[in-house]
């Protein structure tokens, strides 16, 4: 098994050198790949998970990344103490809606103690995998953007459309505090924007993923509550009981739509997903519980994502008959109600839709391929660009690699990375490039 192993090491480290020495060579002439990959390592060293993000330390790396392209850079705080920062390429028409390359800079938490690598030491093992919270979430998208207009500036390439780049704070805990307050603002509607890209998914396949709408969360708390009894007494309608039976029924559903996952007859975002994430009940001691109690009160949370294709009147009807009636003393409330069901918070993804056809184009130049579009199964800054009434699309550029997003061990492959850069170099020369006259499209090379 050792010796096996070894091999399989060995064939790996080949593979990935040869990639890299391949971009170094052909692919990436600007600059080398060691010093692309320690910019990227250096982002991610930069702890920005919740609850105390170092925000400022993160924009003052941004910042000096754009003075080092002789980008136009501003620093925007709608929220004091939650940074976000504006870059900007200045395309040779103005008149011409610009583009916005979005990105979070915060990450969520990690448990330090069950990562094979420290999660803010951005290491690098023999296989090549760049370990880091934020490496797949999304780090390593906003230093794409980066890495891709250097690698465009060098080349002499000049936009005919501005470009925006926007790193945003607090994304993980509902973007209420940066990129909403920024879509809603005056500034954001002076930079007549006309297309946003935001983060997608990685792909285990050889087709990267693309989606074009989102869930939207509704954080649910059900409570339940009844008379206090002995341990040992029976009786019925319990604090405990009731919300046990609430619980079961929305395993019920849960099960119902994870069935038609399983099934392939609908895929992940298109199914309303249930998730359990608390439950309240109990009456503590300093060494745990009271053991011969039933308690009073017996409280659940829920993490429900609900796609624009679902119903969401029977959703909560649903909820208020079945999960938390209120025969059985039962409350629900929603601490997030998020609501997408209208036809703009679905960007089209057929010929309608000139930036979508771009992008298609621009992938498979990239030698990329894309898969079957998709509805993004969580939720992400994207859907308050689209409440503005413009077209958002997701897109992460990781093909094989496993979908790691707040998870333990979080990691990109360093080859991966380097080819992500090209094809968001592909998609960003296409998109400035894009002209339309008289209702048709043109592209620079094309004119």
């Amino acid at each position: 098994m050792e010796d096996k192993l070894k091999i399989k090491l060995f064939l790996h480290s080949i593979i990935n050198i040869s990639f890299i020495i391949f971009l170094s060579l052909y692919i990436l002439p600007v600059e080398s790949s060691p010093e692309i990959i320690s910019r990227f390592q250096q982002y991610l060293q930069i702890n920005t998970a919740h609850p105390n993000p170092k925000y400022y330390e993160s924009a003052e790396f941004i910042i000096s990344q754009a003075k080092s392209l002789n980008l136009e850079y501003e620093t925007l705080e709608f929220v004091n103490g939650k940074p976000l920062v504006l870059l900007k390429w200045t395309g040779e028409n103005q008149n011409l809606p610009s583009i916005l390359l979005n990105s979070h800079t915060d990450v969520v938490p990690a448990e330090h103690h069950k990562w094979n690598h420290s999660p803010f030491d951005a290491n690098v093992d023999e296989f090549g995998d760049i370990y880091a919270r934020g490496s797949q979430d999304m780090k390593c998208v906003g230093l794409q953007y980066l890495e891709a207009i250097r690698r465009l500036k060098g080349s002499g390439f000049q936009p005919i459309r501005t470009v925006y780049l926007s790193f945003v704070p607090d994304e993980e805990i509902g973007g209420h505090d940066g990129a909403e307050k920024f879509a809603e603002s005056e500034k954001f509607k002076k930079m007549n924007v006309g297309i946003v890209l935001d983060e997608g998914l990685p792909s285990p396949d050889e087709n990267y993923r693309i989606f074009y709408a989102e869930k939207c969360a509704w954080w649910l708390t059900i409570k339940a509550t009844g008379l206090p009894g002995h341990g040992a007494k029976l009786y019925d309608n319990s604090a405990m009981e009731n919300l046990l039976k609430s619980i079961e029924s929305a395993r019920g559903f849960r099960a119902s739509q994870f069935d038609l996952v399983k099934a392939g007859l609908m895929a992940e975002g298109e199914v309303v997903s249930v998730s359990m994430v608390f439950l309240k009940a109990g009456t503590p001691t300093p060494t745990g519980f009271v053991m011969n109690l039933q308690p009073s009160e017996a409280e659940a949370g829920f993490d429900v994502r609900v796609p624009p294709t679902a119903d969401p009147v029977a959703l909560e009807k649903r909820i208020s008959e079945e999960w938390a009636p209120s025969s059985r003393n039962m409350t629900f409330e929603f601490k997030q109600q998020g609501y997408n069901f209208e036809k703009k918070f679905v960007t089209a993804t057929d010929n309608s839709n000139p930036w979508w056809k771009l992008l298609e184009g621009a992938v498979e130049k990239a030698n990329g391929k894309l898969g079957k579009p998709e509805i993004f199964p969580a939720s992400t800054d994207a859907r308050y660009f689209r409440k503005q009434g413009l077209p958002a699309i997701g897109f992460s550029p990781m093909i094989n690699t496993p979908v790691l997003l707040h998870d333990h061990n979080e990691f990109l492959n360093q080859a991966e990375y380097l080819k992500g850069i090209a094809v968001y170099e592909s998609i960003i020369k296409e998109y400035t490039s894009y002209i339309e006259l008289a209702g048709d499209e043109a592209s620079r090379d094309e004119l």
